[in-house]
């Protein structure tokens, strides 16, 4: 893909969830049946385990769910750092992050990850929830999360995929295809971004095959751990020392 089709797929995406940022929190919790809370907190029990204070980059942060769940999770004290494409998700995050009262123990910046601003090893762990199936360039993104993360730091990366079996995958996608864009329609009046999430989870490649991207881009020890009938997988993987 060279950098025109780069660019171009950004800004679309881009402006897709500048679109939706408003109803964003409120359609994902409608819409997986609060499932992505209870997937968020899966997340938060793969950090590393420490006195020291780490420091976390939250790559597609949107409007700031995992950022302000890492600020909550109390096991380690973090700083935590947020990019999103889109300025309007970021808003969003912002008010939340204000509501909180933790800004001074974080930090939101407009940034696509295929091409971050950050210097080499800036971070003991990088997190991605529902974002990498939304990179431009996959491959440059996830070298990116690889060369800003310490050596020996866990990336964390959470997507929605098929269920393997069958008969909850015909269910799922039936849900998926019909009756998701149509309710959020309803509430967004954005029917086509819903459109765009069931093809781009349709696209998004198996487990197995996505921890062999991961293993390409440079991280090692991939494991993955599904959950809800399969709808949701938990990657982990590292850089080594």
């Amino acid at each position: 893909m060279d950098n025109t089709q780069v660019t171009a797929n950004r800004n679309r995406i881009r402006i897709m969830f500048d679109a939706i940022a408003f109803r964003y929190d409120f359609l994902n919790r409608l819409l997986s049946f609060r499932q992505d809370v209870r997937w968020r907190r899966f997340l938060l029990d793969k950090l590393p385990q420490t006195t020291e204070k780490l420091r976390v980059l939250d790559l597609a942060s949107g409007t700031g769910d995992v950022l302000l769940a890492l600020l909550a999770d109390k096991r380690a004290p973090k700083y935590v750092v947020g990019a999103d494409i889109s300025a309007a998700m970021l808003q969003h995050a912002l008010a939340k992050v204000r509501k909180a009262g933790v800004e001074d123990q974080c930090a939101l910046t407009v940034g696509a990850a295929e091409s971050l601003s950050f210097a080499d090893e800036s971070f003991d762990a990088v997190t991605v929830a529902f974002g990498v199936r939304n990179f431009s360039d996959r491959p440059a993104g996830l070298s990116e999360m690889h060369r800003v993360l310490r050596r020996g730091g866990c990336a964390l990366i959470l997507e929605l995929s098929l269920p393997p079996n069958m008969l909850m995958r015909a269910l799922y996608l039936i849900y998926f295809r019909a009756t998701l864009p149509l309710l959020a329609g309803l509430f967004s009046k954005q029917r086509a971004a819903y459109h765009y999430l069931n093809r781009s989870v349709e696209a998004f490649p198996a487990p197995q095959t996505f921890c062999a991207i991961l293993e390409e881009a440079g991280f090692q020890d991939c494991s993955y751990t599904r959950f809800t009938f399969g709808v949701a997988a938990l990657y982990v993987a590292s850089k080594a020392r």
